[in-house]
């Protein structure tokens, strides 16, 4: 490794080695390090290369840096070294003022949002945040999979018509908020990616979960998506048609009046539809959304578009109407809605703006104990250098696109703020990437504030040292799974609940982990012995192991004989503010609804639930729930679930 590509490496933000999580120290390959630049779109190639990108990198240098993070409604000052000169802010609104700096830039106090400081010839973004976000009172709520609110007798799907029964009847029992998967675009054309965390864009809507008459599927136990998902769509289009001039007026008017990012969507879509549902297998002449084939496909195939955007205003009606249905049952907070890490490097996302993310490599997670090799998730990450340049304006309009529906907001592995993992492709470790954390929450709390929702950060897995206290300290609640809080060793033991972490969302389990009656079982361990990625004395001793944490945390959680009830006390006390319990958990499933790290072999996101959705709220097992949990042990200032949410 040539101390000029180490220094070109680290100059882009790229870490030269780390620690995993068994505190392994890991070097960084020179070719990773080659590799990772050249996503970055920076040439590291030969050593000409390097020496050219490491002038470029320099020759960047200036007066005040690319973006700067201000405390909203604080005056703010802003050092300029040895130049001096006029300055002008431009905000967000178009108000114009100046001045002129003397070593440094005096700014009044400035409103939340982003505005424009020029000087000495460059141009700064200052992202005016509030210093942190509100905290919430204390509450509770579930979360379920929206695909699986319909029965094994019913068939299909979920819906969002769906969501809103279920909704509306676990408001009315004492939840404040509901948590289901991603809603997100998905890709119409194959049926097998129905993955939620693996969508086509963050920003569009998941149309495949459009109520629409004569769209029924397929009963049984799983999800039949093959036949389900396109029946689903043709009954759209039938909807569609049958709307004739009244459905491409609306259409046409929602468009006009929307962004053109809704327009650049409607023809990835339309173009899907001609070519496949993955851009790189389309024509050359079709990649580039800004050429002119693309142009020319677009004014010929409007009426394909316009069908595009009414399925989008579609989606965006009903869950307008789960949201007004929580807030008529007196939810605090109504929809908790899902952000993916990242977007499938061949969809709409990465046509639309490419720019912004990177090709070549795909995020993932270093090695730990159950991946020796590390992961790679598929998924295309933000390009740090190009999201900076462009204002940060696909984050800003992703966060906007969950917000409009979502007074609670999960973002899926926030560890990326701070670094991203990124796996190159043809086999190559994998490197710890820089992000720009102070801008990102910045962005995320301005968004936040303006949307007056709260948002909670997944924070597990091997976390930065100081991540936590920076989210903290932007009002960002943590994940706190009950699973993972233990110690380890020969002294195994479970936290109490007033142990949990105050500022965070708790639950016992995720989707990605067992149900409380699956754990208890072993079923996560059968399934890896089933599907042979554990061996049968691997399997055999696991479940000596697991033995001994369903009783160790039995004892930290006072769980009699595996009362559920007595699990939902334990989360009724913890000291976090909010608290989410699983539908499979409620309903007494032994089943969870994702593997992690299968595809086919487990039937991810396919499971039914076993009552209807509009029932759900009506079960004794709800009310059993609801009355256990809400008995948490509140402080004369803080504010008791069952008072809000009644």
């Amino acid at each position: 490794m040539t101390d000029a590509l180490t220094d070109l490496a680290e100059r882009a933000g790229i870490a030269l080695r780390y620690k995993d999580v068994t505190q392994t120290l890991r070097e960084t390959p020179r070719d990773t390090l080659q590799a990772v630049l050249g996503a970055m779109g920076i040439a590291a190639a030969t050593d000409a290369e390097i020496r050219d990108s490491a002038a470029e990198l320099a020759a960047e240098a200036r007066a005040l840096p690319l973006w700067l993070v201000v405390t909203a409604e604080a005056p703010t000052r802003i050092a300029t070294g040895a130049a001096d000169g006029p300055w002008q802010l431009a905000l967000e609104d178009g108000t114009t003022t100046g001045g002129v700096a003397e070593g440094h830039i005096a700014l009044p106090a400035l409103p939340p949002g982003y505005h424009r400081l020029s000087f000495a010839g460059a141009e700064t973004l200052l992202l005016s945040a509030p210093a942190r976000l509100p905290q919430p009172a204390r509450c509770w709520g579930v979360t379920l999979p929206l695909y699986g609110l319909r029965t094994a007798a019913q068939g299909g799907f979920g819906d969002y018509e769906d969501l809103r029964r279920a909704v509306a009847g676990l408001g009315r029992g004492g939840a404040s908020f509901v948590g289901i998967n991603p809603v997100h675009a998905g890709f119409p054309n194959d049926a097998g990616a129905f993955s939620p965390y693996m969508p086509s864009s963050r920003q569009r809507l998941n149309t495949a979960h459009i109520a629409v008459p004569d769209a029924d599927g397929l009963p049984g136990e799983l999800i039949d998506y093959a036949t389900d998902l396109p029946r689903k769509h043709a009954a759209l289009r039938a909807a569609f048609a049958a709307e004739g001039g009244a459905a491409l007026q609306a259409a046409e008017s929602h468009g006009t009046a929307g962004d053109a990012g809704l327009w650049r969507f409607a023809t990835h879509q339309a173009l899907s539809d001609r070519f496949g549902p993955y851009w790189t297998d389309w024509p050359a002449a079709y990649r580039d959304p800004d050429g002119p084939e693309v142009a020319a496909f677009a004014a010929a195939e409007r009426p394909a578009l316009l069908y595009h955007i009414w399925a989008q205003m579609r989606a965006a009606d009903q869950l307008d109407a789960v949201c007004a249905t929580a807030r008529a049952t007196g939810m605090a907070h109504g929809l908790y809605l899902d952000l993916a890490v990242g977007t499938h490097p061949t969809g709409a996302e990465t046509w639309a703006d490419g720019a912004v993310f990177t090709r070549g490599v795909s995020l993932g997670a270093p090695p730990d104990g159950f991946s020796p090799d590390g992961q790679t998730w598929g998924l295309a990450p933000f390009n740090p250098v190009a999201l900076a340049r462009t204002g940060f304006q696909a984050l800003i309009d992703t966060l906007r696109a969950q917000f409009r529906f979502a007074r609670l907001l999960r973002i899926d592995h926030i560890l990326g703020f701070e670094r991203a993992f990124w796996v190159p492709e043809g086999g190559l470790p994998g490197a710890y990437v820089t992000m720009p954390k102070a801008a990102l929450l910045a962005v995320v709390r301005i968004e936040a504030q303006r949307a007056g929702a709260t948002v909670i950060g997944e924070d597990l897995g091997n976390v930065p040292d100081g991540l936590r206290a920076d989210l903290d300290a932007s009002g960002i609640l943590g994940c706190r799974v009950a699973l993972f809080e233990r110690t380890d060793g020969p002294d195994l033991r479970y936290r109490r609940a007033e142990e949990i972490d105050e500022n965070s969302l708790t639950s016992f389990s995720t989707h990605d982990l067992p149900t409380w009656r699956g754990w208890r079982r072993g079923r996560d361990i059968d399934w890896w012995e089933k599907i042979g990625h554990m061996r049968p004395e691997a399997a055999a001793s696991a479940r000596t192991s697991r033995q001994a944490e369903v009783a160790a945390f039995d004892q930290a959680a006072q769980v009699v004989e595996g009362s559920l009830p007595a699990l939902n006390r334990y989360l009724g006390r913890c000291r976090a503010r909010l608290v989410a319990v699983q539908i499979e958990d409620v309903l007494g499933l032994d089943e969870q609804p994702n593997l992690p790290g299968t595809v086919l072999e487990h039937p991810n996101w396919r499971r039914r639930l076993p009552v209807p959705a509009e029932s759900l709220g009506e079960t004794p097992e709800f009310a059993a729930t609801a009355r256990d949990v809400t008995r948490i042990d509140t402080g004369p200032e803080e504010q008791d679930c069952s008072d809000i949410s009644a």
